[in-house]
C-alpha cells in the first residue's frame, strides 16, 4: 500500500502529514511525500528547506515508517506533482491539508486542493489544520 502527501510547510501542510503519518502507521504503508515548486520564482516559501526536510526525515524515522521524499522542481503545479506522483505509485490514498479561502479567492487563484478532490483515481483524505494554527 502507498499514500501520496501533498507537503508544504504550513499548519494546513502538517496537518496532512500527521494525518498521512497516522494512516501509514494504520496500514503498514510506505509514505511519499511530496513537496514541489513550480521553480519560477528565487524563493518559494512552499518549498520545504534542508532542515525542514531533516526534521520530517527524521519524524518518519521515529515511527518506523518507510517513506519517499521527492522534491520536484520541474514547472508543474502542486496539484499535478501530487497527482503524477499518485499515478506513477498506484497510490492508495492521497492525503492533503485544506485551507479557508474566500469565494473570490478561489475564483482568482483556482484550488490545488479542488484540482486534487476532482481529479484523482484513488481515495483523497482531506484534513484541516488546528483552529489556531
Amino acid at each position: 500500500m502507498t499514500i501520496v502527501v501533498g507537503y508544504v510547510p504550513t499548519p494546513e501542510g502538517e496537518a496532512a502529514l500527521t494525518q498521512a503519518i497516522e494512516e501509514a502507521r494504520k496500514s503498514s504503508a510506505t509514505l511519499l511525500v511530496i513537496n514541489s515548486s513550480k521553480g519560477d520564482a528565487l524563493v518559494d516559501n512552499r518549498y520545504a528547506q534542508e532542515n525542514e526536510m531533516q526534521g520530517i526525515e527524521e519524524r518518519l524515522a521515529s515511527h518506523g515508517i518507510d517513506y519517499v521524499i521527492k522534491q520536484p522542481v520541474r514547472g508543474h503545479d502542486a496539484a499535478a506533482e501530487v497527482l503524477d506522483a499518485a499515478e506513477e505509485h498506484n497510490a492508495d490514498l492521497i492525503v492533503i491539508g485544506l485551507r479557508r479561502r474566500t469565494p473570490v479567492g478561489k475564483l482568482i487563484m483556482g484550488s490545488t486542493s479542488q484540482r486534487i478532490l476532482l481529479e484523482a483515481d484513488c481515495p483523497v483524505l482531506a484534513v484541516k489544520a488546528a483552529a489556531g494554527s
